[in-house]
């Protein structure tokens, strides 16, 4: 198992007025935190709302993410949640 090293950010969940996830203001939190150095990011942990939050949107949420990272940092994974 690598180590995480560096400055990592745990990600909040931008959410629209209608209360659905902003996945266009998502996208640009990623690609901004890695033109400024961030080292990975923590999906789906307690300042994303996780608790708040569907299976099905944390399953869209990680795919946004995974796919908008393009393998170019580390991904922490949150799983955590109400139950």
């Amino acid at each position: 198992m690598q180590k995480f090293v560096g400055m990592g950010v745990a990600l909040v969940t931008p959410f629209k007025e209608d209360l659905s996830v902003d996945f266009e203001a998502l996208i640009n939190l990623v690609n901004f935190n890695i033109a400024n150095g961030t080292s990975y990011i923590v999906i789906n942990g307690t300042t994303a709302e996780s608790a708040t939050i569907s299976k099905e949107e944390k399953l869209q949420i990680t795919a946004c993410i995974v796919k908008t990272t393009a393998k170019r940092i580390p991904l922490v994974l949150g799983i955590g949640g109400n139950n």
